[in-house]
């Protein structure tokens, strides 16, 4: 029973034809544990809440408060390591996702976090036993999400039909998962497959905004095929765009 509810009964008196109907209260209160738990809750929804509202800080000290109350809270370790990531701790956030992830073995969601950041920062090879596990979770609600990592994880490692396998099962079930769409654009690519390359990073342009290294990207395939206009259209977004990231476009930023 959660909240404080109030309960009334009412008894006539039945010596009286207009007997007075007496009400009592009853006051039921919840357990100390289950007040506990409505807490923690509550915080938890207000560290997401100011997670995606962008106050890193905010989200920290609420996540940092359910721990002080629940320290196997997997959702509090992995608010903090996703604040920890976008403030550039990285350290700190691959801390926090593995005690996430030794803390829900079996959880896709959890273990996919972990293996994106080894992937980005330590060892993509290293990853993939991580989103191979995630992947066993039939609860898991994004397996689209674990494969299009593995594939692009697969890539870096030179692993490369595995990473074509894993990136064409993530179009499978997600067609426009920008992860699988632009590292199938990088596959192409490295096997002078132009054409193809450009398809792929035409759907990833339309699936979700341009970053950085998808603009390099397009601007090199579009070299490839003889059309300067396009690459300089470009090379013209990612300097406006992305001013600090603009070097070496001329070669595409195609990981070999």
């Amino acid at each position: 029973m959660t909240g404080c509810s109030r309960l009334t009964f009412v008894k006539p008196k039945m010596d009286r034809k207009d007997g007075e109907q007496i009400a009592q209260d009853y006051h039921v209160a919840d357990s100390p544990e289950v007040q506990k738990r409505m807490k923690t809750q509550q915080r938890l929804g207000l560290a997401a809440q100011r997670l995606r509202a962008g106050d890193y800080a905010m989200a920290e000290r609420e996540a940092k408060e359910v721990l002080k109350v629940d320290p196997g809270s997997v959702d509090a370790l992995t608010i903090l390591g996703i604040a920890s990531d976008q403030q550039d701790d990285v350290a700190k956030a691959g801390e926090y996702y593995k005690r996430a992830a030794d803390l829900a073995p079996a959880k896709g969601s959890v273990l996919n976090n972990y293996g994106a950041w080894l992937c980005q920062n330590r060892d993509p090879a290293e990853s993939l036993a991580w989103f191979d596990r995630a992947l066993k979770d039939p609860g898991y609600a994004s397996p689209a999400s674990a494969l299009a990592n593995a594939g692009d994880c697969a890539q870096q490692a030179g692993q490369y039909p595995r990473s074509e396998r894993d990136l064409r099962q993530a179009l499978a079930l997600e067609p426009t998962n920008a992860v699988a769409l632009e590292a199938l654009a990088r596959n192409a690519y490295r096997e002078q497959q132009y054409m193809d390359a450009r398809a792929f990073v035409e759907r990833r342009l339309d699936a979700a905004p341009a970053n950085a290294s998808v603009l390099k990207l397009a601007a090199g395939i579009e070299q490839q095929l003889g059309d300067t206009r396009a690459a300089q259209r470009y090379q013209q977004t990612l300097r406006a765009e992305f001013p600090n990231d603009a070097s070496d476009i001329s070669r595409g930023n195609a990981r070999q």
